[in-house]
C-alpha cells in the first residue's frame, strides 16, 4: 500500500517496533524510535513540538506523516463535596465524562470505555446516550493523565485508584481497554499498579472468561443490583443474553484463574430489590467465588423510575450480609450536584469552572 493512503496515522496506534521502522527507513538513528514513545507515553506528549530531543527536521517530518489525536478541549466542574466531573471533547466532536473522586485516603478516577452505551440499564443515564463508538487506548491513557494531573493540581496528592465505571462497558471494548491498562501498569507509560485498578461490568459472561485467559491482575467488579434473573433482567436488559448461572460459572473460572476476590456493586432500591428476600438471594450468590459487596446509594436520573431505600431497609440489609459473614461497604454517592456520581453521567454540563 502506498503511503499516501495511509498517512497520517495516529502515532499512538503504533507499536515501539513499528516507530522504530519508520526511523530506519528514513535513514535515522534508530534509537530515537524509543524517545518518540517516551514522549507519546511516559511523557504523554500531544506534540511533536515538545519532543525536545528529537532534531527539528525529524519532528516536521513526523508532523507530516503522523498525528497524535488528543483532546480538543476539557471542560470541568467542580462539586460541593470536590469531586470534578470533567467533560473530554474528542478529536472527532465527541465526547465523554470521566470523574475524580477525592477522599481522605484515596484519589479515585473514575474513567470512560465508550462513547455513550449499548447496554440501555434502566437506572443509567449513559444507557439513555446509545453507543457511538469505542474509545481508543490512547483515549482512555489520557483520560487517566488528565485526571491524574488534576489531583496534583487541585488536591496536591497522587491518583491512588482507577476504576472503570465510567461511560460504556468496558469488555464491549476488550482490546483497547486492556491495551490501556497495560499502558497504564507499564513502566514505559505511567507505572501504575494493577492492583490500584477495578473494572466494572454488567456482566459478558464469555469476556469474564476471557480476562481469566488472560490472568490478569487488576481487581473485577460485577454490576450485580438483583440475584434473580426476573428482577435483574426487567432493570439490565444485557442479563437475558447473560443469565445469572452463566455470569457465576465465568466468575468461578475467573477466579480459578486469578485468585482475585470479586466485588459485587448493588444499587438498593425502594421496592424492588431492598427486602430481606433479596438480601438472603444475594447471600447466597456470594457463596460463588470470594467477595465483598459495595451497596451503592441510588442517584436518580432525568426520568428514572426508581428511588432511594430508607436508611432503615438499608441497615437491615447490611446487617444480614454481615451476619451471614459477608464484607460489605456502604457506598454513599459523591457529585450528586453536577450529575457526576454513579449512573449519572449524560454528558449534561452545568455551569463550567476553570
Amino acid at each position: 500500500m502506498a503511503a499516501s493512503e495511509t498517512l497520517p496515522r495516529n502515532i499512538r496506534h503504533l507499536g515501539l517496533n513499528d516507530i522504530t521502522y519508520w526511523f530506519k527507513q528514513r535513514g535515522e538513528a534508530t534509537f530515537r524510535g524509543k524517545q518518540v514513545y517516551e514522549w507519546l507515553w511516559q511523557k504523554a506528549a500531544h506534540s511533536f513540538d515538545d519532543m525536545s530531543n528529537i532534531p527539528k527536521a525529524t519532528r516536521e517530518a513526523l508532523k507530516t506523516d503522523f498525528v497524535i489525536n488528543s483532546f480538543e478541549s476539557v471542560i470541568s466542574q467542580i462539586s460541593k463535596d470536590g469531586t470534578i466531573k470533567n467533560a473530554f471533547h474528542l478529536y472527532d466532536n465527541k465526547r465523554v465524562e470521566g470523574v475524580l473522586i477525592p477522599a481522605e485516603k484515596r484519589m479515585t478516577a473514575c474513567i470512560s470505555s465508550q462513547v455513550g452505551c449499548s447496554l440501555e440499564c434502566k437506572f443509567c443515564a449513559t444507557g439513555k446516550l446509545k453507543r457511538e463508538r469505542n474509545l481508543g487506548a490512547d483515549e482512555i491513557y489520557d483520560e487517566v493523565v488528565y485526571i491524574q494531573k488534576q489531583t496534583l493540581e487541585k488536591y496536591n496528592t497522587p491518583l491512588t485508584n482507577i476504576v472503570f465505571m465510567g461511560m460504556g462497558e468496558p469488555l464491549l471494548n476488550y482490546n483497547n481497554v486492556m491495551e490501556a491498562i497495560h499502558k497504564i501498569t507499564s513502566p514505559e507509560g505511567l507505572n501504575f499498579s494493577a492492583q490500584r485498578i477495578t473494572l466494572s461490568t454488567a456482566g459478558v459472561a464469555k469476556m469474564i472468561r476471557r480476562l481469566g485467559d488472560d490472568e490478569v491482575k487488576f481487581n473485577l467488579a460485577l454490576s450485580l443490583h438483583a440475584a434473580t434473573d426476573e428482577k435483574r433482567s426487567k432493570i439490565m436488559p444485557i442479563n437475558d443474553a447473560n443469565k445469572l448461572e452463566e455470569v457465576a460459572d465465568a466468575l468461578k473460572y475467573f477466579y480459578s484463574k486469578t485468585q482475585t476476590k470479586v466485588t459485587y456493586e448493588y444499587i438498593v432500591f425502594k421496592d424492588f430489590n431492598d427486602s430481606m428476600g433479596d438480601a438472603y438471594k444475594l447471600a447466597e450468590f456470594c457463596k460463588i467465588v470470594p467477595c465483598k459487596v459495595n451497596l451503592i446509594e441510588y442517584n436518580p436520573i432525568d426520568g428514572g423510575e426508581f428511588k432511594q431505600t430508607s436508611p432503615e431497609r438499608m441497615g437491615s440489609f447490611v446487617k444480614l450480609l454481615r451476619g451471614r459473614g459477608i464484607i460489605v461497604n456502604i457506598r454513599h454517592s459523591r457529585g450528586k450536584d453536577i450529575d457526576a456520581a454513579c449512573g449519572q453521567l449524560a454528558n449534561k454540563l452545568q455551569e463550567a469552572v476553570e
